[in-house]
């Protein structure tokens, strides 16, 4: 039993009870959800997105054994890192990137040297550690999905030798039910709303009825960069916080003001 000096001291969560609404991919949400509970907070998933193999695995596995072979090799998410190693092994001799330091670890447990982001966890700060100089004349590879901001692609086609891309998942429009749905009907003006990519925010817009759309914008949007932050405000949230970084930790303490 804890000594009263001890009860006393102990740390109240921060979320005290406060609903936060978790929109990464549905299949990958469990473990933020976790860390909204243990932060004293009701997590209500609500993806904006699904992650899927890719069409034909066949071309994917060529495409990335291709890029192994590369100079220099960015992985753009955990989930790209968890999708490549299903194809075939994560060996090679390039220089290896992440994003993201989820990224990193998750290359980490493949046994891969890695860089990534010391702050900004996202694909300008990744190329604060690519300036152009440290691009010129290497075979660069980008593994990841098909889409997305573009940024990083259109880098490293610029500056580097050559570019190599090897799509290795799918980002398709997760399927709401009535277990999304009707917590959200009853979503309260103080909840929070995290928000990591732009992509999300779009298919949530698009997908949900008007009233349900509108009650999430009553809520205060916590947005992992101020570009995010500019994208909730165009699409109707009022209230938008901006986290210091996608990192769970950042998120959920911006989520707390």
């Amino acid at each position: 039993m804890a000594s009263p000096s001890r009860a006393r001291t102990a740390v109240v969560p921060a979320l005290r009870g406060r609903t936060v609404v978790v929109t990464r991919p549905a299949g990958t949400a469990g473990a933020f959800a976790r860390q909204v509970r243990a932060a004293g907070g009701v997590p209500l998933r609500l993806p904006g997105l699904a992650l899927r193999a890719p069409d034909d695995p066949a071309v994917a596995r060529r495409d990335l054994r291709a890029a192994l072979r590369a100079d220099l090799l960015v992985f753009t998410s955990p989930a790209a890192v968890r999708h490549a190693a299903a194809l075939c092994p994560l060996r090679t001799r390039a220089a290896v990137y992440a994003v993201g330091e989820g990224t990193a670890r998750a290359l980490r447990r493949h046994g891969l040297r890695v860089r990534s982001p010391a702050t900004r966890q996202d694909s300008e700060g990744l190329l604060e550690l690519l300036p152009p100089a440290a691009l010129r004349g290497r075979a660069a590879a980008l593994v990841g999905a098909a889409g997305g901001r573009g940024l990083l692609r259109e880098r490293l086609a610029a500056h580097a030798a050559s570019l190599r891309e090897a799509h290795v998942y799918r980002r398709v429009t997760a399927r709401l039910d009535r277990r999304h749905l009707d917590p959200l009907a009853r979503l309260p003006r103080g909840a929070r709303v995290l928000l990591s990519s732009a992509e999300a925010l779009d298919n949530l817009r698009r997908v949900l009825p008007d009233a349900l759309w509108r009650r999430l914008c009553a809520a205060t949007a916590v947005a992992s960069s101020a570009r995010l932050a500019a994208a909730a405000r165009a699409a109707g949230f009022a209230r938008v916080a901006v986290a210091a970084s996608a990192r769970p930790a950042d998120l959920l303490a911006a989520a707390a003001r």
